[in-house]
């Protein structure tokens, strides 16, 4: 299967369905199932101690894997997240961290993925990540 999305055509996907967020994340690499997502972090990402918040790190692995899913089955607006598990392995810096996704299965209602979050300039991730997407109405297989 190729890919059905650009990098240009899912920031703007983003841009145009999720504008509160879409300036807080580029793709830097997209393939076949795979995907490369840095998320850009600030202050409003920070939790004591500084490092960067858990629901900041959800909100990456989740979008991730959402767009490595859309790159393949197109701009499903109802493809949501049904589960996700996350373990916080390291104390990231309050730097850019990057995801690099993978689809594991796509399957014409679900699609699971897993992602790996790593702080800029790092090699060690800081969280793994396993979630799993609904597609309803997809013709995906």
């Amino acid at each position: 299967m190729s890919l059905l999305m650009t990098i240009e055509e899912l920031h703007e996907f983003m841009r145009s369905e999720f504008p509160q967020v879409a300036d807080s994340f580029r793709i830097e690499k997209l393939g076949r199932g795979a995907i490369s997502v840095r998320m850009f972090i600030g202050h409003e990402n920070s939790r004591p101690g500084g490092t960067v918040s858990g629901p900041a790190m959800f909100s990456l692995a989740d979008v991730t894997v959402y767009l490595a899913v859309l790159a393949m089955i197109g701009p499903q607006k109802l493809a949501v997240t049904t589960s996700c598990s996350i373990d916080f392995m390291r104390k990231p810096g309050l730097v850019d961290l990057v995801g690099e996704g993978r689809i594991l299965k796509l399957g014409r209602r679900l699609a699971v993925g897993d992602v790996l979050l790593r702080s800029e300039g790092s090699s060690d991730p800081v969280a793994r990540a396993s979630l799993t997407y609904s597609l309803p109405g997809s013709t995906a297989q």
